[in-house]
């Protein structure tokens, strides 16, 4: 019975990056997420349901077109396993209910913006909007402990993106700033910050051995929003453990 359940929320995960594709694609594009119906951006072919089967779909295609063979981009199949995956991990570590949805609002949230960052280099105040009434619901209904830790959070992660954009002239987007804000009301103070500390170290690593191995050039803009994604997931998932180690070489 658990292996079945295990199934579903692997399921129900691919199902909802499948979407999320959609979502991203679309509003990043100032498009409609219900019509036209999913097509293939280079010929215009209505997708079947065949061609719609979360990751599956794209191997069995080999990453092209049915009709055009014209390449279907890698971040679909990504975005799909990644959702799929990461909604079982929230399922299998949760403590209680409001923890897994926790993990799960968190993972679509950073899905989605990875999306629109990637294909767009940008972070829709829509989505941002969304997430941020969903979130606020949420914390009404599932309070963090204590109470205003969600506002700290909130505030913390604007006002210290705030001030990096304002000192770095423009080094930090102003939707990567409204994002920790939204990620903070969700997580509140501890992991927002630490999220964005580890966000920028591995930003930072990355950005030194692409410029290094000449995949980078200097000045050149790289989306953030995948940095944001692992610094924020190991920060939630594994904060504590971190903190923990952090101290252990301190100490």
């Amino acid at each position: 019975m658990l292996i079945l359940t295990d199934i579903y929320i692997l399921t129900l995960g691919l199902v909802l990056g499948s979407f999320y594709n959609v979502v991203g694609l679309r509003v990043a594009g100032g498009r409609s997420i219900i019509s036209p119906p999913s097509h293939c951006p280079s010929c215009g072919r209505r997708l079947a349901i065949r061609d719609l089967v979360p990751v599956f779909s794209y191997l069995f295609l080999r990453g092209r077109c049915r009709t055009c063979h014209q390449k279907i981009s890698p971040i679909y199949p990504i975005v799909e396993a990644s959702t799929g995956l990461l909604f079982l991990f929230s399922f299998l570590r949760a403590a209680s209910v409001a923890d897994m949805l926790c993990g799960w609002l968190l993972a679509s949230l950073l899905m989605i913006v990875l999306v629109t960052d990637l294909t767009e280099m940008m972070i829709p105040d829509r989505i941002l909007f969304f997430f941020l009434i969903l979130f606020a619901v949420f914390r009404i209904f599932f309070p963090l402990v204590p109470w205003w830790d969600a506002l700290a959070g909130a505030a913390s992660g604007f006002i210290v993106l705030l001030l990096i954009a304002l000192i770095s002239r423009d080094g930090m987007g102003g939707g990567d700033v409204k994002l920790f804000a939204v990620i903070g009301l969700l997580v509140g103070l501890k992991t927002v910050l630490l999220g964005f500390f580890l966000s920028t170290f591995i930003g930072a690593a990355i950005g030194v051995a692409g410029m290094l191995t000449g995949m980078i050039k200097r000045r050149q803009p790289i989306p953030f929003v995948p940095f944001i994604v692992l610094g924020m997931l190991a920060a939630y998932f594994f904060g504590d453990r971190l903190i923990a180690i952090y101290y252990s070489f301190l100490f």
